[in-house]
């Protein structure tokens, strides 16, 4: 009979445990963005669309920032399009540009900052996840799926230069995915192994690689004024 009370006292301070986790994860997923009000594109705001602020959650909990756009005058279910990149990008940049002149042509359309970048929610910041990142497309298609001025079935990805690959995981994976588009011009897996424009293609060049990156890490500590005078090319 104490047996069975200690393992039923257990057992409920398990539960509990699980609740409260499950509670922190909700909590997470409520992640407060602080979100510009005004236009702050790198490029001019077109009048034939209308322009808004949105967020949404991938499933590793991390919340999004994107901005949306929409044809003007827009009637019924619209075919629309998530769009992301390039790598280490915000959507004020060129997302946001291909996404509003998508938009210019009858798409929704959304550009997304994907996460531990921009307005997006994760941490630490400016780092980057192949799982993580192709599941922020799949969490578009989340939100645009769900959406009732758009049409589930038509709904396209388009991923710029280094999340041109994000996007060709996202459609492999991702049935409801019905058209992707990688605009990627840099061959950046060919840029790793033989170097910029092939300038390390050769045996001893690739020997140097693998020896550098053979060696022990040890980290570098900087003074915080070190490292600002290294940023701007001082040092």
């Amino acid at each position: 009979m104490k047996l069975m009370t200690i393992l039923t006292a257990g057992l409920l301070a398990f539960n509990m445990t699980g609740f409260a986790q499950n509670d922190r994860t909700m909590k997470f997923q409520e992640e407060h963005l602080n979100l510009t009000a005004g236009w702050d594109k790198v490029f001019p705001q077109s009048n034939k669309v209308t322009h808004s602020k949105i967020t949404f959650h991938n499933r590793y909990g991390i919340t999004l920032a994107a901005d949306l756009y929409i044809p003007k005058n827009a009637e019924g279910k619209l075919p629309a399009i998530a769009v992301s990149g390039p790598f280490g990008a915000v959507k004020e940049q060129a997302s946001g540009l291909y996404a509003q002149t998508l938009a210019e042509h009858g798409f929704l359309t959304i550009a997304f900052d994907p996460s531990f970048t921009g307005e997006s929610g994760g941490q630490p910041r400016s780092v980057a996840s192949p799982d993580i990142n192709t599941e922020d497309f799949s969490a578009a298609m989340d939100y645009l799926a769900t959406r009732d001025d758009v049409d589930a079935e038509r709904i396209g990805i388009l991923g710029i230069c280094g999340f041109g690959g994000f996007s060709i995981n996202a459609a492999a994976m991702d049935t409801r995915v019905k058209a992707t588009v990688a605009s990627t011009m840099y061959d950046i897996c060919r840029g790793t192994a033989n170097g910029y424009f092939d300038a390390n293609d050769n045996a001893d060049a690739r020997y140097e690689m693998r020896r550098q990156l053979s060696q022990p890490y040890r980290p570098v500590r900087q003074s915080r004024k070190d490292t600002v005078r290294q940023d701007c090319g001082i040092l």
